[in-house]
């Protein structure tokens, strides 16, 4: 069972800027100055056994779908006693309060995105927990060659009022594989695209997906991208890989409406071309690499 939330980190908020929680909301008078991000007029949904996003039921686009390339979800990827011990090594070290009533442990160089700098002073490498998660993936096709140089884990808590904006992970730093572990509840993924035009969409697929894909003669609907999310749900457990235009074209986030109860997630980030062998801060990548994966780190 999940350990109990400390009262006194529900007195508190690390909240800056439009960003809010339940926490600073009621502690705020008058009206509030932020706004809530518009919602998105239509609904699709993520089907992990055919790769498409399916039009909500009783919405206006009920058996219409699309291709939605670059998701790749694994369930049970932890077994429950596996998951019970991870977060409770997490416990033992502190939290620190976060942005939408988030709190966050991060194991990785410290990173300055907008001046593209970075610092290695106090990374020590991932936790030694993650130790056998980190070569588990690498088992799995599509993760072959994983190498993790960043962690990052975020506690999310519906008396706080947690969630996260929809945003793209940084593409200077971070490589092609987003990899996320969900744990102790199940959440949804929200993707949204803010690019002009439009979606083509075709008759829903099937439940053969593959025969479904050679029948496929040419979409007869389309739907204006921006008004389009696509919620994919992710099991307790299970590991959830972005890549390709899932990774750098759709935003995702986590809705407050989506965190039942406590839900810790961990992150793990690849080193992009730029860093890696052949590329032009090759040694400072090999450096990184050395130090995340001893596994000898602590939260920084």
């Amino acid at each position: 069972m999940a350990a109990a939330e400390d009262p006194e980190v529900l007195q508190e908020c690390g909240c800056k800027g439009i960003r809010t929680c339940l926490i600073c909301e009621g502690q705020r008078c008058g009206d509030p100055p932020w706004q809530l991000s518009p919602q998105k007029t239509h609904h699709f949904l993520y089907c992990s056994d055919s790769g498409w996003a399916v039009g909500a039921e009783d919405s206006d686009f009920e058996g219409w779908a699309f291709p939605f390339p670059g998701v790749t979800l694994i369930e049970d990827f932890v077994t429950r006693e596996e998951e019970a011990e991870m977060v409770r090594l997490m416990d033992c070290d502190p939290w620190k309060l976060s942005q939408s009533g988030r709190r966050k442990q991060d194991y990785g160089p410290k990173v300055n995105f907008r001046k593209q700098k970075l610092k290695t002073a106090g990374f020590r490498g991932l936790p030694s927990f993650s130790r056998e998660v980190v070569h588990r993936m690498g088992l799995f096709p599509g993760l072959q060659g994983f190498q993790p140089v960043e962690q990052c884990n975020l506690d999310y808590s519906p008396e706080r009022g947690s969630a996260i904006d929809p945003h793209l992970d940084d593409a200077w730093l971070w490589g092609e594989r987003l990899v996320s572990l969900n744990l102790l509840s199940p959440t949804v993924v929200s993707m949204c695209r803010e690019a002009p035009g439009s979606l083509l969409l075709c008759s829903a697929p099937s439940a053969d997906a593959e025969a479904f894909g050679d029948s496929v003669i040419a979409p007869s609907r389309s739907v204006q991208c921006q008004e389009v999310e696509v919620a994919i749900p992710v099991p307790r457990r299970s590991l959830l890989v972005l890549t390709g235009a899932a990774r750098h074209q759709w935003t995702h986030a986590i809705h407050r409406k989506h965190i039942q109860a406590r839900r810790v997630c961990a992150t793990f980030r690849e080193l992009s071309a730029e860093f890696r062998p052949g590329g032009r801060q090759q040694e400072l990548g090999r450096e990184l690499l050395q130090l995340a994966l001893s596994f000898q780190g602590r939260p920084v």
